[in-house]
This record gives structure tokens, C-alpha cells and sequence, in this order.
């Protein structure tokens, strides 16, 4: 891992280094980030309302660990870790997360982010200054069924991020969770050809919702009715995650 010069925290205020944006920290994965040992930073709060997340505690809890006590952690991993995982919540709704991310770069970590696309002026920027070295954007569904999954009307800004991504040389991938009572197999099907007339060429993840564990909203069981092989195209690989 290539060390950079640090950047002086003296330019830094001190409101941003107390900011407490962040609920936990996972100290290691290797599951998160493509083939690199990684940690995983976990913000708080997020600008939609899925009925099917996982974090109901992430996202609407307080934080509990400020920017520097995340800094101190990171400077204990040089040469231990490869990369950090900004996830959440929403990690691109926090006003602070570009100069974050800075110092983390200038620890000469490589910087992946989970997304739900909400932010595209945000993305943008992190991508002109070469600040993420890796992105995972969520599909949540499409345009006439996103407020009623996300209770969000951020479906436009959902595409523009999708769209950036596939301009840029910044490694993506793109990815939907699966709730039989959300999304049906014909819903699914449209999903998958909505990337392809985008001219999105790549591998599309699945992951089946997982039944009996704490969300957001009261869902029943959701079953798993699809296969890959029948929605795979010959740009778009559909690969299920367990």
C-alpha cells in the first residue's frame, strides 16, 4: 500500500473532526471489498426509508463515533488493511465526507463506497478527484415502484449516478436486494433490461432478502422464485449472492 503525505489537520476545523456521523465500525472483512482485506465504516442516518434494510438502528440512530476517532483507528491498520468501506445509512448524505475520505486516501488506504445513487453532485465529485477507487450502487427498483420501495422520490438522481458511474474509470457494480413481495419476477425482468438500454455492461448482483431479522418495515416472508441463468443477457451477467 502506497503511503501518501498526510494532509494537515490544521486546515481541518474542529467541528469537523467532532462530528459524529459514524454508528460502528467492522474492523475486518474480507467479503466487502473485491479481493481486499478491508474495515467497514458504518454512517448514520440515510435519505430513504426501504422497507427490507437490515440497519433500522444505522439509520435512525445517532452516531456514536466522531472523524477523528476513525482516523485514530485507520493509523492503527497501516500495512494491516488494504481499504476502507464507507457504508451505512447513507454515507454521501454527511456534508463531511469528502474531506473525510482525503484523510483517508492520505493514509494511503483505497476508499470503496456503498451508495444508494441519491447524491450524484456528491459521486461526481469523488470521482473528478479520484477519491473512490470502488463503487457498490443499489438498484432499489425502477421508476413506477422506487417511492414505494425507498418512501423517496430519488429516482432521477438514482439514474444520473448510475449514468456517471458508467462513464468513469472507477470499478463499479451494481446491485439489487430481492423481496418477493416487492419485486416480482416480471418487475425483476424489466430491471434487468433497463440496464441493458442504458448500455450497462457488466455483472449485476442479487441477494435474496434474508427472512426473520430486524428491518425497517414489517414484511412477511419473502420467497425465492429466480434464477440467474433465466435473466442473464449477453451484456448483463446476473449472479445471486448468498
Amino acid at each position: 500500500m502506497e503511503k501518501k503525505a498526510n494532509i494537515s489537520s490544521e486546515r481541518i476545523s474542529k467541528k469537523f473532526w467532532s462530528n459524529k456521523a459514524v454508528y460502528s465500525i467492522t474492523p475486518f472483512t474480507l467479503l466487502d471489498y473485491p479481493d481486499r482485506a478491508a474495515c467497514i465504516v458504518w454512517f448514520t442516518g440515510c435519505n430513504m426509508r426501504c422497507s427490507y434494510c437490515y440497519n433500522p438502528d444505522i439509520v435512525f440512530g445517532k452516531g456514536k463515533l466522531d472523524f477523528e476517532n476513525i482516523l485514530n483507528f485507520l493509523k492503527s491498520r497501516i500495512g494491516l488493511l488494504d481499504g476502507v468501506v464507507l457504508s451505512g445509512g447513507e454515507c454521501t448524505i454527511h456534508k463531511n465526507i469528502i474531506p473525510f475520505i482525503e484523510e483517508i486516501k492520505a493514509l494511503g488506504f483505497i476508499v470503496k463506497i456503498d451508495t444508494n445513487g441519491s447524491k450524484p453532485a456528491v459521486l461526481k465529485k469523488l470521482i473528478d478527484q479520484k477519491l473512490i477507487d470502488y463503487a457498490a450502487l443499489d438498484f432499489k427498483s425502477l421508476s413506477l415502484t422506487f417511492k414505494t420501495i425507498t418512501q423517496s422520490n430519488l429516482f432521477a438522481e438514482f439514474e444520473e449516478s448510475l449514468k456517471l458511474l458508467m462513464n468513469s474509470s472507477i470499478p463499479f457494480e451494481v446491485r439489487t436486494t430481492l423481496h418477493s413481495a416487492l419485486i416480482t419476477p416480471t418487475q425483476f425482468l424489466k430491471m434487468t433490461e433497463y440496464l441493458e438500454n442504458l448500455n450497462y455492461n457488466g455483472n449485476y448482483y442479487v441477494q435474496y432478502f434474508i427472512n426473520n431479522v430486524p428491518t425497517i418495515g414489517d414484511l412477511g416472508h419473502s420467497e425465492r422464485l429466480l434464477k440467474s441463468e433465466n435473466f442473464s443477457t449477453s451484456k448483463i451477467n446476473v449472479i445471486f449472492r448468498e
